[in-house]
């Protein structure tokens, strides 16, 4: 899946500031597999990310942040703050006010008529279905006209109120590009991405061809008109996992082609005459985990426990085993009690969420949140999910954990490095183009063993020392200490 269009961090250039003007800075290109869960290199045989442990560092496995969802995770990723301070809550878009949602994908392409039109269709088909409502050629009508007028031009003003105005400044002074990556169209208080490559709708993501392809432009970027940082997005093997479950052969097989992809991108980073001037970091948003379906367990289905158009003026559920919900006027707590008493699952009122979710400070969460248990899916009225594979889950689930492999002229070779949060690979990419980061949750302590020292040209590949991994905590977003020039 992809990110929503509101946010696309890579992209902004405002606050951060060059640590030198005199630094050297090598180029990043940033990678991300979606749904690459940590261990699918375990059962499939994949030289090329294996030659990385040689000539680069890997971690043993990336948390995500709370929210396994491709939104707020790949805006935790490129912005290193947490889902409470980034205000991406979730992979649709929505107003609670309004009562509108806006599937993720359908946000990450710019707006057209004959779009919105389709949307809409679709739109009142599924939810005809799911709410029993009267279908008729005067509603759809009534409802396409109605969506066209409030999702023409941009719409995401109306979704996000004030929060664009936080991306500005991540990455002041770079020449930035995005190729399909999560929130790369969109415009942030004026700024916007350098380059912008969109994927549209229903656009297939499993092209080895056309894989390499976008690799060749990435590295023409680079090459011949001096970029300083691309992001680039690949959907597999997201899909194949939710189509088919993280055990299928045809997941084993879509990890073969990354492999493929990973060997053909060294190939092309040597004939472009970048290997000694370009770091890359592979990485992805969450992993996934098999869904229990019935005859095997029962099923959630949350009317059973409750009146949810009764009781709730918003929700989004449906949709894996994350949901969240606005009660209506004094009915939170019979909401909380009725939710308590479903089984595989556990609700949270927003004020006693865990400090170590980092949700509860969010302004754009709702009251009640509800995560199910590994591999449960949310049904609100009707069971109507159908993928075999999902996510969403708590990221302290070994299933949610994700990949971290990064090579390059400024990181150590054959490097294992022990497990860390996604929060900190911000600083690292700071780092790694020599400038200061904006204020962030993350630190660069979590990544810097990764990196050579300054001037140091890379160490032949070896094995090198694990240290001790941080013990667990929060972070408070702060400003960042001053790096070496």
């Amino acid at each position: 899946m992809k990110l929503f269009l509101l946010v696309a961090a890579l992209l902004c250039t405002a606050a951060a500031k060059p640590l030198s003007k005199a630094a050297l800075r090598n180029k990043l290109l940033l990678i991300s597999f979606d749904g690459f869960r940590w261990d699918y290199d375990q059962d499939v045989d994949t030289p090329h990310l294996d030659r990385l442990l040689q000539d680069g560092v890997k971690a043993k496995y990336l948390t995500p942040p709370m929210l396994t969802m491709t939104s707020p995770s790949h805006f935790t990723t490129i912005t290193g703050r947490w889902v409470e301070d980034h205000e991406v809550v979730h992979n649709m878009m929505f107003n609670p006010e309004t009562n509108q949602k806006v599937p993720h994908k359908q946000t990450l392409t710019r707006f057209s008529v004959l779009y919105l039109l389709r949307f809409s269709v679709l739109y009142l088909v599924r939810f005809s279905v799911l709410y029993l409502f009267r279908f008729s050629v005067l509603y759809l009508l009534r409802f396409s006209v109605l969506y066209l007028v409030r999702f023409s031009g941009l719409y995401l003003v109306r979704f996000s109120g004030l929060y664009l105005v936080r991306f500005s400044g991540l990455y002041l002074g770079l020449k930035t590009a995005s190729f399909y990556y999560p929130g790369g169209g969109a415009n942030y208080s004026g700024q916007v991405v350098d380059r912008v490559v969109l994927e549209e709708p229903g656009h297939p993501d499993d092209n080895e061809t056309e894989w390499r392809q976008n690799i060749d432009t990435v590295m023409r970027w680079f090459s011949e008109e001096d970029f300083h940082l691309v992001t680039l997005y690949y959907g597999e093997p997201d899909n194949v996992g939710h189509a088919k479950g993280p055990d299928h052969p045809d997941r084993k097989a879509i990890v073969r082609q990354i492999d493929r992809t990973i060997g053909y991108l060294r190939e092309a980073i040597g004939r472009h005459g970048l290997t000694d001037g370009l770091n890359v970091i592979l990485t992805s948003d969450h992993g996934m985990t098999a869904v229990k379906k019935r005859p095997q367990v029962d099923e959630i289905v949350l009317s059973e426990y409750l009146n949810l158009l009764k009781l709730a003026s918003f929700e989004i559920l449906d949709y894996g085993g994350f949901g969240i919900l606005t009660p209506r006027p004094g009915r939170e707590q019979e909401v909380f009690d009725a939710l308590s008493g479903a089984p595989n699952l556990t609700v949270y009122k927003k004020d006693q969420i865990p400090e170590s979710f980092h949700l509860a400070r969010s302004a754009r969460l709702p009251p009640i949140v509800v995560v199910a248990d590994l591999g449960f899916n949310l049904n609100s009225r009707f069971i109507v999910y159908v993928n075999k594979g999902d996510h969403g889950y708590h990221s302290g689930e070994m299933d949610m954990k994700t990949i971290f492999r990064a090579f390059g002229p400024d990181l150590r070779s054959g490097f294992l490095a022990e497990p860390l949060d996604s929060v900190h690979v911000y600083a690292l990419m700071c780092r790694l183009l020599s400038i200061q980061p904006a204020p962030n949750n993350g630190s660069l302590s979590a990544t810097e063993e990764m990196l050579l020292p300054r001037g140091q040209a890379p160490r032949p590949p070896g094995p090198r020392p694990l240290r001790a991994p941080r013990p667990p905590g929060p972070r408070p977003l702060r400003a960042p200490r001053p790096q070496d020039p």
